[in-house]
């Protein structure tokens, strides 16, 4: 009982519910407007990790610069992608079911290229570097100024981008996208503009998430992969294109990976997070938060 009365781990689970959100945010968005099965998302914030790290110990950029640039440059690697690879489908015949398998074949190649490229360029072997490490002490909870902007970062960024989408022209375009592909085209939305924003700003989320898990976790060429995961466990628990839905979800799976943690061992970490994902497939494949959806 007094683990979980534990204020301090009240905070760690609220840190890595919104980091986990944030990261399922540009999945989720990639796949709410197109459809696409982005399984090399965990590697855009690998992209991210190592821009922060290599920032900060080339040129002392501290990492809320960094995640700018890190945003930036998944940002722009999601443009070079969508323009060279997917608009040309998204914009053909093709049933919608076709494309996204297709898109899993694509995006899988395009994880490997990724992490042996990097491992090529900087070694497999991890690193880490100290930024932010300063303890600030809130009562009697102690956190690094690291979570505590990460924490600050992932929630502002998450509630900016629902404000977003229900208060901006573009934002509305982009939930009608998500609910009705073909009722979009007709009432004159430019898809393809809506598609390559949303490519892009799910790879930039991605990347700028990078660097705030940097600096908290070891960094290698192949950290991307568990995030992959943990963002299909967080949509899939939030509803599939369902982008609140997700950022809430990312807080329940924090909540649960914590405590859950906490009570058992930190080696059925991966035994937790399989299990939620497999429960609700199980119970409720919509999602927990998921809506009625138009295909």
């Amino acid at each position: 009982m007094e683990i979980l009365l534990s204020g301090q781990l009240l905070v760690a689970a609220l840190i890595i519910g919104s980091i986990y959100g944030l990261v399922a945010l540009g999945l989720n968005l990639i796949y709410g407007t197109m459809r696409l099965l982005n399984i090399a998302h965990g590697d855009l914030v690998m992209i991210g990790a190592y821009t922060g790290y290599w920032l900060f110990t080339l040129a002392a950029v501290s990492p809320v610069l960094a995640m700018l640039a890190a945003g930036a440059l998944a940002g722009l690697t999601g443009a070079a992608l969508y323009f060279g690879l997917f608009r040309r489908q998204l914009a053909g015949s093709q049933p919608i079911e076709r494309i996204e398998a297709n898109s899993l074949l694509i995006f899988f190649g395009i994880s490997i290229v990724i992490q042996n490229l990097t491992a090529l360029a900087f070694t497999a072997s991890p690193r880490t570097y100290q930024a932010l490490d300063t303890l600030v002490r809130i009562g009697e909870v102690s956190i690094a100024q690291s979570r505590l902007v990460a924490l600050a970062v992932c929630l502002g960024l998450s509630a900016a981008i629902v404000l977003f989408l229900r208060f901006s022209a573009l934002g509305l375009s982009i939930r009608a996208l998500i609910q009705h592909r073909t009722a979009s085209r007709i009432v004159g939305i430019d898809v393809d503009r809506v598609q390559a924003f949303s490519f892009v700003l799910g790879f930039a989320l991605a990347g700028l998430a990078g660097t705030l898990i940097g600096v908290t976790e070891q960094i290698s060429p192949f950290m991307g992969f568990p995030f992959t995961i943990v963002a299909f466990v967080v949509i899939i628990l939030g509803g599939l294109g369902n982008l609140a839905g997700g950022i809430a979800a990312g807080m329940v799976l924090g909540l649960i990976e914590t405590y859950g943690v906490a009570l058992t061992s930190a080696n059925l970490r991966s035994v937790l997070i399989y299990g939620v994902f497999i429960l609700v497939l199980v119970l409720r494949p919509e999602g927990l938060l998921q809506r009625r959806r138009l295909t």
